[in-house]
């Protein structure tokens, strides 16, 4: 074999290498995922590499990537697009053309990103709301908010309530055609998180006289005290959404400060002082039997005070809402959930679950055995359209 013949051979094998992705049996379109997720690597790989050189914080990169897919808010034959500012806080309203008479149903829609990336322009959300507003006739909101690493918690929790609020105001939702006992919030992954923080949060306010008729939770991340939970365990290297990368976010969500993303990865985080949270956490005893088998809880190991007096919002309920109490979650909404198997967030969607069902909430679970993290709004992948039908579906018959 010649040497030309040789280095052919030798880079085949190392592009191969980084191509190919063991995936489970039951996956469908195992190359499309290969190959998107080496898309993948290699954007967070350049991204990484910039961040290393000193040129650009590793989300910033990636943003920039990521905005080559916006979209403009363009008007179809059959839905109104418009972009607006509720409260300040910029948003995309999408109306049916065609004339109802009765008020319309109202989705308030919250896109995921991990708190740092994605807007309500990319073009798996524009058509989601499209999607959503045809086939429900309903007025959809959604909804974007100010960013990390530039911006931290509460930013991206206030921003998103500040513009719920405004939208639950009696006027403007008589402005858009929405009746007041018809509205639901919706949201994905980060979006997930947020979407169940301002449901807890409107609970308590007494301004907010219109109640959420649902909440819609799309494989939420909803705490960060335990990152080694079985799900976590079992796809900390899945694509999409590795256990670093995740972790990264969660710490991206209160600090540039590595330290934290250190801590977390340790599992040496939470003071001793906030030992009795992780009873709200405990996938022992929160998980069905069949997500435990084969796992070993292991109790906890405290760190120093020092980092959650530096950055308290990763103990907050309103970044982690699986640290809510009965007491709050008993007056939250009819609720659907869905997690994807092959999620390291899997297992918060889990927890929360059962939380809601021991609290007496009525809540529909779909777990998707197939699913991966970001299914939902992927829309170049089959399980896109499926689970899409299924959240619409649901929606339709529940709001």
């Amino acid at each position: 074999m010649g040497r030309k013949s040789l280095y052919l051979l030798s880079v085949g094998i190392l592009l191969a290498y980084y191509v190919y992705t063991p995936l489970p049996e039951n996956f469908e379109e195992p190359w499309r995922m290969m190959l998107f997720n080496t898309y993948l690597k290699s954007a967070v790989h350049l991204a990484t590499f910039l961040e290393m050189l000193g040129l650009n914080h590793l989300m910033d990169s990636m943003m920039i990537g990521m905005s080559f897919d916006e979209v403009p808010p363009t008007s179809d034959e059959n839905v109104a697009v418009t972009e607006t500012t509720f409260n300040h806080i910029p948003v995309r309203v999408y109306v049916p053309k065609r004339k109802s008479e009765a008020l319309r149903r109202g989705v308030f829609y919250i896109h995921g990103g991990g708190w740092c990336l994605g807007s309500a322009a990319l073009k798996g959300y524009d058509s989601l709301s499209r999607w959503t507003a045809d086939r429900l006739d309903a007025v959809v909101i959604s909804t974007d908010y100010r960013l990390a690493p530039k911006y931290h918690f509460p930013t991206q929790f206030e921003d998103v309530y500040n513009a719920l609020k405004w939208f639950l105001r009696e006027k403007v939702l008589a402005k858009y055609g929405v009746n007041p006992e018809r509205v639901a919030v919706s949201g994905d992954s980060a979006g997930g998180n947020l979407a169940a923080a301002v449901t807890q949060q409107l609970l308590d306010d007494p301004d907010v006289k219109i109640k959420l008729k649902v909440q819609s939770l799309i494989y939420p991340a909803l705490q960060p005290l335990d990152v080694d939970t079985p799900s976590y365990q079992g796809y900390s290297h899945f694509p999409v959404l590795s256990k670093s990368l995740m972790v990264r976010f969660w710490s991206e969500y209160f600090t540039t400060d590595r330290s934290l993303e250190k801590a977390m990865l340790s599992h040496q985080h939470v003071p001793v002082e906030s030992s009795h949270l992780f009873k709200f956490v405990n996938w022992s005893s929160l998980l069905p039997e069949r997500f435990i088998k084969g796992y070993v809880y292991n109790n906890p190991i405290y760190g120093s005070s020092e980092l959650s007096k530096k950055y308290p919002g990763f103990l907050d309920v309103r970044a982690a809402p699986l640290l809510a109490d009965d007491h709050k979650l008993r007056g939250l909404p009819l609720t659907y959930i869905i997690t994807c198997q092959y999620d390291v967030l899997r297992d918060d969607g889990l927890m929360y679950v059962s939380r809601l069902r021991n609290a007496g909430v009525r809540v529909t679970h779909n777990h998707v055995e197939d699913g991966f993290h970001g299914s939902f709004s992927l829309l170049n992948f089959k399980i896109g359209y499926r689970l899409i039908n299924q959240y619409i579906s649901w929606l339709s018959e529940n709001l």
